[in-house]
């Protein structure tokens, strides 16, 4: 497998990236900031977190596999029109500019500097009742709760 080239703790907060599910025949991406990489049950994981609102949800509710992409800083703008328009509404990847990349597992996009391809293995939505008191501000009313997805790194691209 190739190596990863990104600072596993700024490679979501301060780069950003795109999580991706689906298939070429239909799939959406979202910017995410935040996330993890690392490891349990002696695999290599990546972890992101989801609100269950998100057009991306949809797809990868469905599928077994999703991507988890990283990009260069000149891409930041991109990555910015990724997060702040609907699949549901246009194409997103035409309007950043983004050309889509279709793998065997996955889809990404040329401009991305590493793709991780992952394989589903754990789901869970958070409860509002286990956060701790600072996270509660990041859920006004106390719905649209996360989900926390867990990935397998099957594949670097």
């Amino acid at each position: 497998m190739k190596e990863i080239n990104v600072n596993p703790l700024e490679a979501f907060n301060s780069g950003w990236a795109l999580v991706t599910a689906g298939t070429k025949e239909g799939f959406n991406s979202m910017t995410v900031s935040w996330g993890s990489l690392g490891t349990i049950w002696g695999r290599p994981t990546v972890t992101v977190y989801i609100r269950p609102s998100r057009y991306t949800w949809q797809f990868l509710e469905k599928s077994d596999t999703f991507t988890v992409s990283f990009y260069p800083e000149s891409c930041r703008g991109a990555l910015t029109v990724m997060g702040t328009i609907s699949g549901r509404d246009e194409n997103k990847p035409e309007a950043a500019g983004l050309t889509p990349k279709f793998l065997e597992n996955g889809v990404s996009y040329e401009e991305a500097s590493t793709t991780l391809v992952c394989r589903k293995m754990y789901v869970d939505k958070l409860k509002a009742e286990a956060l701790p008191e600072a996270a509660k501000k990041y859920y006004p009313g106390g719905g649209d709760l996360h989900y926390v997805v867990l990935g397998e790194v099957t594949d670097i691209q």
